[in-house]
């Protein structure tokens, strides 16, 4: 985890991250980098390979294999660990705190800073590498890619859209991104999925998410995973996160992918709250999303 990682930085030392930026940049050509490799990759010379290989498996930022060779590739503690020492070089950062969410493709943890920020490490890849490479669009070349290029590229693409839509739509403020990391301002609110809506609020908290889904397809993007577990509710209003798989509005599958939006934020409303949600015409506020003239979810009830 990384508030594990974040308390053995202090015990690293500089020819260590040698050796872990020399791995990585080995794994942009192979999963596994054979250990002659080491000393071209790391720059550090063949006598001190050994030391610093033990130091690093003994703190788990590397993983060793024998096939054919004997070979090394990072654990994504490892990746942490380079993606932290950039933040703390830049002075983004200078700690990490409690975890504020931990899932299945990322990770959030508070980071300790002069203002509320927060830490998301994305995770993509690691163990179901395969499955991503075939739904992301940005794995789809036939080059070798490994998990370190798939998170990264998540983090890059989650990052763009949330410096293009911010703070034109409500989404986290983007900070600093490196690697698979991005730096981002910490939201107070509670998940729509486990936020207890008063009958009153059930429209108008519906209306503000379709508000902002319609101002980020103006801005230029469609969240195309848009659910309620992506969604903060607080008394100012509410916030969209989570952002890596955001495609561009003028892509060729744009409009199917708002609709999906659109089906998933209605069918949690109706499900929840089946009295206060009117049906409503879902092509319809679709259209109107991408018109930019939405003006209300009642005006399109069935």
């Amino acid at each position: 985890m990384v508030q594990n990682v974040a308390r053995v930085m202090a015990e690293l030392e500089p020819e260590d991250f040698h050796l872990l930026s020399g791995i990585e940049h080995g794994m942009r050509f192979s999963r596994w980098v054979a250990q002659g490799k080491l000393p071209e990759f790391s720059r550090l010379d063949s006598g001190s390979i050994d030391y610093r290989i033990d130091r690093c498996m003994d703190r788990e930022l590397l993983e060793r294999k024998t096939i054919q060779y004997t070979g090394y590739r990072l654990t994504f503690e490892g990746y942490d660990a380079l993606a932290l020492r950039t933040f703390a070089e830049r002075e983004t950062i200078d700690g990490v705190g409690a975890p504020l969410g931990v899932g299945k493709e990322s990770d959030v943890y508070e980071a300790r800073s002069f203002q509320p920020l927060a830490l998301k490490y994305h995770r993509e890849g690691y163990t179901n590498f395969r499955a991503v490479q075939k739904e992301r669009e940005y794995t789809a070349d036939k080059e070798h890619r490994s998990w370190l290029y798939t998170a990264r590229k998540a983090a890059e693409r989650e990052y763009d859209a949330l410096e293009t839509l911010y703070p034109d739509v409500s989404v986290p403020r983007p900070v600093d991104q490196n690697r698979h990391a991005i730096v981002m301002e910490r939201i107070d609110g509670v998940e729509l999925s486990r936020a207890e809506l008063e009958s009153q609020q059930v429209v108008g908290v519906c209306d503000l998410v379709c508000s902002e889904m319609a101002a980020a397809y103006d801005a230029g993007y469609v969240h195309a995973d848009m659910s309620e577990y992506n969604v903060f509710v607080a008394s100012d209003g509410v916030t969209v996160f989570d952002w890596p798989q955001a495609v561009p509005a003028d892509h060729e599958n744009s409009r199917e992918l708002l609709r999906r939006d659109v089906a998933n934020v209605l069918g949690h409303f109706e499900q929840k709250y089946p009295r206060e949600t009117p049906d409503i015409d879902r092509e319809a506020l679709t259209e109107a999303l991408v018109d930019d003239s939405f003006d209300g979810i009642r005006e399109f009830a069935e």
